[in-house]
């Protein structure tokens, strides 16, 4: 297959990496414009480099003419979540959607790999609609924590460095570190109430701040500069140690400013 058709080939991959990209982050977009905690951190994707597509179809013996049939992860696509239960929330939403086929799941979140690798697999088939007609890929969602994340990088790393032929002495370490890792993931879940919190009390309180500097900036556009200075300079008291309340307080002060002068 020449250049130019592997371009061909490639391009209802890199479309549907695009378009699955932009739904999973629609969906956490839906998350927070209710208010709600988001099981999706956020969302990464990206199609096979040509030389990585021939070397896994030579060590598999893949015919180049069955690529596009039995190589499931030409595109690919990674979730990644704050907490481990996470995962599972995430992985009932790709279940219940209508957009695509589920092929398979592998879970080796539960099933860790000998190595230590974590993260929870789902194999899709996709329909892209093209100039010419629909055509339907395979794509690879992978699930997992920043913490699984973190370590399965690192050993992407090495088995590139060794060819996948990483020492004895290093792969006791990673799979130590493997451990290490998901005793974080729990332990974070253990406090998992308590960071939600602090992260909702983190984005109520930026949202009041942005609120009220859109009100004094209104106030000097208006000519009120000494009220805009007046709140600029409580503002600036607050916004290290002020409470959430206090805040609220001053939004309601700047609103009512605002109502006198319009």
């Amino acid at each position: 297959m020449a250049i130019g058709e592997w371009k061909t080939f490639l391009i209802p991959y890199e479309q549907a990496v695009e378009e699955l990209k932009v739904k999973i982050r629609s969906i956490r977009k839906e998350y927070r414009r209710k208010n709600e905690y988001s099981p999706i951190e956020f969302v990464t994707g990206r199609v096979k480099e040509l030389s990585s597509i021939l070397e896994k179809a030579n060590k598999f013996n893949i015919p180049l003419d069955r690529i596009g049939y039995e190589m499931e992860d030409i595109a690919g696509l990674r979730v990644m979540c704050q907490f481990v239960d996470d995962v599972e929330k995430v992985v009932d939403i790709i279940r219940s959607r209508k957009d695509m086929q589920i092929i398979y799941e592998k879970d080796y979140v539960t099933n860790v790999k000998e190595s230590g690798y974590r993260s929870y697999h789902i194999i899709i088939k996709y329909p892209v609609n093209m100039a010419d007609g629909q055509k339907e890929i395979l794509a690879e969602f992978q699930i997992r924590t920043l913490a699984m994340n973190f370590w399965a990088t690192i050993e992407h790393s090495l088995n590139y460095k060794y060819k996948h032929k990483i020492p004895d002495n290093i792969k006791a370490k990673l799979k130590s570190a493997g451990d290490a890792a998901f005793q974080l993931d729990q332990q974070m879940l253990e406090i998992k109430d308590e960071i939600k919190d602090a992260q909702k009390l983190f984005e109520v309180k930026s949202s009041l701040v942005s609120d009220i500097m859109n009100n004094v900036l209104t106030l000097s556009s208006m000519g009120k500069h000494a009220e805009s200075t007046r709140y600029q300079s409580q503002l600036n008291k607050l916004i290290e140690e002020g409470e959430a309340y206090e805040l609220a307080s001053l939004l309601k002060s700047t609103e009512k400013t605002l109502e006198i002068y319009r």
